[in-house]
């Protein structure tokens, strides 16, 4: 990994960020894996996970277009602070819901998260507009999302092993509670930044629709950004919801328990911290569209051959090799985004990017939930396996064409120049 980013990257407010974003990811994680395991555990329902992970994510689909909107047109900084100060709030009433709840908690559960999701709506695209901001040089970009994404899922390989523990040593209030506890740290790295004055925001005064549309004609008027974006639709709507099925897995696959989806869950989250590994590592100038297209085959392949085997200790290797592959489905293509999208439009873009990725995923995980209860999760993963080997072939031919028109136009602009 090129750590050697983050050391020169001597921006303070990036560190301080950086570190305080760590530990409230370590009880986020610990959160979705106790979630995911008191929903099933409770109903019984394949279709009650993909409720319970659409709830979470429709909404911030629903939202994020207008988070956009905010981020470009406010401070990034305390929309961000206000957006944690908020989420601190909805965990702390998890918390008490699954304390005084313990039996019936299922809605409160689904009702809140839709809540959170709402929340995301406004702090995500804030987020990764202010991320860009903090960096600083456009060249330490790339290298300093791969860094972002390889703490996201060092978090998610540890978050889960310890989810898993304390569910069963402790029970599950406890995972809320510390979930809840972890917002404590981001919140106070960001009270001690010190920014500098912000740059001057476009008036407020503009038209919400014509702001969308500056956004959108500016997508389609960028192959680069529109097809990364058209990509990760497809796979957040036909691959990635994948993980919904892994108590189902862990639960009814392998006749485990919570510390067995702990340890899935973790192993897919050791299997993506590499392939941000791998992201990080990659020399400037490379070509981050063909690294996309590459690793989907093998996340492609990874699941399929995960679907095929009871056996827990093989199938956590083909797993951890899927989900390495999948790093690259969010990493690179946030990347991308980031990379070619000038500031103006930023915050625009990037709720669009990522209300295309929160609206699929979770339509996705309802399909999935729905499916799998006629035809197994087995055979379910198994098509997703599939399905992203064809989305990736798919994009290699798409890519290959848009270089051939590259080419051409750079000849046809060369004859007058020799005539």
């Amino acid at each position: 990994m090129n750590f050697s980013t983050f050391a020169s990257l001597k921006n303070r407010n990036y560190r301080l960020f950086f570190m305080g974003q760590s530990v409230s990811l370590l009880g986020t994680w610990m959160q979705k894996t106790a979630v995911s395991w008191v929903v099933y555990s409770l109903t019984q329902s394949k279709f009650m996970l993909g409720v319970s992970v659409f709830a979470t994510l429709f909404p911030t689909a629903l939202v994020s277009l207008y988070g956009g909107i905010v981020a470009d047109r406010y401070n990034r900084y305390k929309i961000l602070l206000s957006t944690q100060v908020v989420s601190l709030l909805q965990a702390v009433l998890l918390t008490l819901a699954i304390v005084f709840f313990k039996q019936h908690v299922v809605w409160e559960i689904i009702v809140l998260g839709a809540v959170l999701g709402v929340i995301n709506g406004f702090d995500m695209p804030a987020r990764q507009s202010l991320v860009r901001e903090l960096v600083g040089r456009k060249e330490d970009l790339p290298n300093a999302l791969a860094l972002n994404s390889s703490m996201v899922n060092l978090s998610k390989l540890i978050g889960p092993a310890i989810a898993g523990f304390i569910l069963e040593r402790f029970g599950d209030a406890i995972c809320f509670g510390i979930n809840a506890i972890s917002f404590i740290p981001v919140i106070l790295s960001l009270l001690l930044m010190k920014l500098p004055k912000p740059e001057p925001k476009p008036k407020a005064d503009k038209n919400l629709k014509y702001e969308f549309l500056e956004a959108f004609v500016y997508i389609k008027n960028t192959p680069v950004v529109s097809s990364v974006i058209i990509f990760v639709g497809i796979m957040g709507l036909l691959v990635l919801p994948f993980s919904t099925l892994t108590p189902v897995f862990a639960k009814d696959i392998f006749n485990g328990s919570a510390f067995t989806l702990g340890i899935i869950d973790g192993v897919i989250g050791f299997g993506a911290f590499l392939g941000a590994l791998f992201l990080a590592s990659l020399r400037q100038g490379s070509n981050l569209s063909k690294v996309l297209a590459i690793n989907t085959l093998v996340f492609g392949i990874g699941l399929i051959l995960f679907s095929q085997i009871t056996v827990l200790s093989l199938a956590l290797l083909f797993i951890a090799i899927g989900s390495f592959g999948m790093m690259s489905v969010r990493t690179i293509s946030n990347t991308i985004v980031q990379i070619h999208v000038p500031n103006q439009f930023r915050g625009r873009v990037i709720s669009i990017y990522l209300m295309v990725l929160t609206a699929t995923i979770p339509i996705g995980s309802l399909i999935v939930g729905a499916v799998s209860h006629y035809i197994g999760v087995e055979t379910t993963v198994l098509i997703e396996g599939f399905l992203a080997l064809i989305v990736a072939i798919f994009y290699v031919r798409y890519l290959k064409n848009e270089k051939l028109k590259d080419e051409g136009q750079s000849l046809l602009e060369q004859q007058p120049q020799e005539a």
